[in-house]
């Protein structure tokens, strides 16, 4: 519902969810501190997903695929506003540090000669997490595993070097 409408109101959003605002209220003193817990459970699922997908020890072709299924699984599991989500300075840095692990994965993927190198720094760190964005949004009909093989047949065939 957030997705949708990110000023949704306590009482559309208990209403959503099937049950009063004051139970809303006995669990989120306020709208900001909901939304919070939310962002949380979101940035909790990345991190799960990044940890899962074993980004430094598994092979590079191996934990693309599993990091974007897991992240494209997250994506429609927690559908928000990210920009409303990192203007909260906590979150934001926690989010940095996920950030910070993918794009030394990536550099991983390049430095092994998975993605090609003549491509702008930072190039693979921008479109990654839009594919990912994108297939999660229009292709709901698709299986996480298979917006995967979508998301990661793009990235390699459009930077990569195969």
């Amino acid at each position: 519902m957030l997705a949708t409408d990110p000023g949704a109101s306590i009482a559309s959003i208990a209403a959503e969810a099937g049950v009063d605002r004051r139970t809303v209220y006995r669990r989120f003193a306020s709208r900001e501190e909901l939304l919070t817990a939310i962002y949380e459970a979101r940035l909790t699922a990345v991190e799960q997903a990044i940890e899962d997908a074993r980004l430094r020890e598994a092979p590079v072709a191996v934990a693309l695929h599993r990091y974007v299924e897991n992240v494209i699984a997250v994506n429609r599991a927690w559908p928000v506003d990210l920009t409303r989500m990192l203007t909260d300075d906590a979150i934001r840095q926690r989010r940095d540090v996920s950030v910070r692990e993918v794009d030394s994965f990536l550099r991983r993927a390049t430095d092994e000669g998975l993605l090609r190198r003549d491509q702008p720094e930072g190039w693979a760190s921008a479109l990654l997490p839009q594919l990912m964005h994108l297939v999660s949004r229009q292709m709901p009909e698709l299986s996480p595993g298979q917006a995967a093989d979508v998301v990661v047949d793009t990235l390699l065939h459009g930077i990569g070097t195969s």
